[in-house]
C-alpha cells in the first residue's frame, strides 16, 4: 500500500480497483475500514497517520445478520398475529404475512412468507424442538 501511495495515486476504496503484486489493495483498504476495532492502537494510528486510512462510518458497515434463533422469532410473530386475526393457522401455502419487527427507531416492517413457513414446520413437527411444538399449538397450529 505504501509502495501504492507513494507513486502519488489515490487510496483505493474499490475492490479489484488496484491489485499490486498480487494483492487486492481496495479490498485489504476495506476490511481494515470495517474492522477497525480488531486492530491495535498502534495500527490505527498507522492506518490513520501514515497512509491516511480512516474507519468506516456506520453507514457504510454491512447490516448484521439476522440469526436462525431471531428468523423463527420473527416468523412465530407472524403466525401469531394471523392467527390473531383470523382465528385459525390454516395459513394458504403462497400467504406472505408483514410484521412490524424490532423496537424504539429500529422498528421495520418485513414481509414473511408464513404459508411455507407454517407448511414447513407442520412436516418437521418430530424435530422441532418441544417448546417451539408448544408455542406453535398455542397459536393454533394442526399438525395433521
Amino acid at each position: 500500500m505504501r509502495q501504492h501511495l507513494d507513486t502519488r495515486q489515490a487510496l483505493p476504496t474499490v475492490v479489484g480497483e488496484v491489485v499490486r503484486q498480487g494483492e487486492d489493495l481496495g479490498r485489504w483498504v476495506t476490511s481494515v475500514r470495517l474492522g477497525w476495532d480488531q486492530l491495535t492502537a498502534v495500527q490505527q494510528w498507522m492506518c490513520e497517520q501514515v497512509l491516511g486510512i480512516t474507519p468506516a462510518g456506520e453507514d457504510e458497515k454491512p447490516k448484521p445478520r439476522t440469526s436462525q434463533a431471531d428468523k423463527w422469532a420473527m416468523h412465530y410473530a407472524a403466525a401469531a398475529q394471523f392467527f390473531a386475526r383470523e382465528g385459525h393457522l390454516t395459513v394458504p401455502r403462497k400467504h406472505i404475512e408483514t410484521i412490524t419487527f424490532g423496537n424504539g427507531q429500529a422498528q421495520r416492517d418485513v414481509a414473511l412468507k408464513l404459508g411455507t413457513w407454517v407448511d414447513n414446520q407442520r412436516r418437521r413437527a418430530a424435530t422441532l424442538a418441544p417448546e417451539r411444538v408448544e408455542q406453535l399449538s398455542h397459536v393454533g397450529m394442526r399438525w395433521a
